[in-house]
């Protein structure tokens, strides 16, 4: 099928997640992308021994790679020439990196006036952290994304990458407002995204609670969307939102199916549960504990109640809306095995752009791109 990228060209000189990220959504959407490598790989090849590991897989498909040593002006020149032929430039390094390899945003906007660049950082090009280093928990320290999180009696780091993989597609979008922009007629432009600008941006809410004077922390989105998560009799775990809509309460209270629940005074209104919040998530832990997950999803279920069971990792790929939409998909890579990936999750008329590649093994495509004659 036509993608809306077909003909991009992408030249990625990422490592990690944030640029790795935002160039895989471009080839999701039918760039052909050119992963530019140092000679031992990006480091994420090798974050569970080898040079294939799940972490370089997962936000690697779709693209070639080549290596490059870009200390050598021989292979310097190589990435020129790819420049040359590129309509998107996407890295990740930490300012004055590119402009010690020669290539200053201001030489790349004179040589390759064609291209649209996309630099990532971790603090921006300036100021008192612009030249520390920044990893995904640094962002959300730095945000209030941690501070949102967190349970400050019992302190942990825990969960996915945040401000990595929003800082990849902030930069994707921005890379997309850049190319149609040129379409237009306008000039190329330099796209800037920094990790903990896109971590902030990532919780506006929580920022506008604050400018209203309201006491922010890791319960407050929670207490306001009416979100709760309980363990059932078989110790499998149920959540429920009930957001705004008082209906929803009031089909959680005929699907529970007590008196003294629909009686509480604590939980009368919306608000009186917004300042009984603790409260009421105590009171459904011990109801929820008295059957298990099935025998609540089909009272939740019966009732039009907004819940899910939380799946596993494992069981998210066998779930029946997921297996529906083929969400997951099978391909071969350049080592003879075949993995799962994601599919894409956007749509175009219909039909879901297919992953016209695996992950690339370390240089695996340096003949097609390197060594023509």
């Amino acid at each position: 099928m036509p993608l809306p990228l077909d003909g991009i060209r992408v030249i990625e000189i990422g490592t990690m997640i944030t640029a790795p990220l935002a160039a895989s959504i471009l080839a999701e959407m039918g760039a052909e992308v050119i992963k530019v490598e140092r000679p031992e790989g990006d480091p994420f090849r090798a974050f569970m021994g080898g040079n294939y590991a799940p972490h370089f897989r997962a936000y690697n498909k779709g693209k070639a790679s080549v290596t490059l040593n870009l200390r050598d002006e021989a292979d310097l020149a190589h990435l020129r020439s790819l420049l040359e032929t590129a309509d998107v430039l996407v890295e990740n390094f930490r300012p004055g990196v590119m402009d010690r390899l020669g290539l200053s945003a201001e030489t790349i906007a004179r040589d390759y006036p064609q291209l649209v660049y996309c630099s990532i950082t971790g603090f921006g090009t300036d100021g008192p952290y612009a030249a520390r280093p920044a990893y995904d928990t640094v962002a959300l320290a730095l945000s209030g994304i941690a501070h949102l999180k967190v349970d400050p009696d019992a302190p942990g780091v825990s969960g996915p990458t945040t401000s990595d993989n929003v800082s990849g597609m902030t930069a994707a979008h921005g890379i997309l407002g850049a190319l149609l922009g040129r379409e237009r007629g306008q000039p190329n432009r330099r796209v800037e995204v920094n990790m903990l600008e896109a971590s902030i941006a990532f919780t506006p809410d929580s920022f506008a609670m604050a400018d209203d004077g309201h006491k922010v922390d890791r319960l407050t989105r929670v207490r306001a969307s009416q979100s709760y998560a309980m363990t059932c009799a078989d110790d499998r775990v149920l959540t429920i939102h009930l957001s705004s809509a008082v209906k929803f309460w009031e089909a959680l209270v005929t699907a529970i199916g007590d008196p003294a629940l629909a009686a509480d005074p604590r939980f009368e209104t919306r608000q009186d549960r917004y300042d009984n919040y603790t409260a009421l998530q105590d009171t459904l832990s011990d109801i929820f504990l008295t059957r298990t997950l099935a025998d609540w999803s089909q009272r939740l279920s019966d009732n039009d109640v907004p819940f899910a069971p939380a799946l596993t990792t494992q069981e998210v790929p066998e779930n029946e809306q997921v297996r529906h939409m083929g969400t997951f998909t099978r391909t071969h890579a350049g080592d003879g095995n075949d993995y799962t990936v994601i599919n894409s999750p956007i749509r175009f008329d219909g039909e879901r752009p297919p992953v016209r590649r695996a992950p690339p093994l370390l240089g695996e495509d340096r003949s097609t791109y390197l060594d023509k004659p």
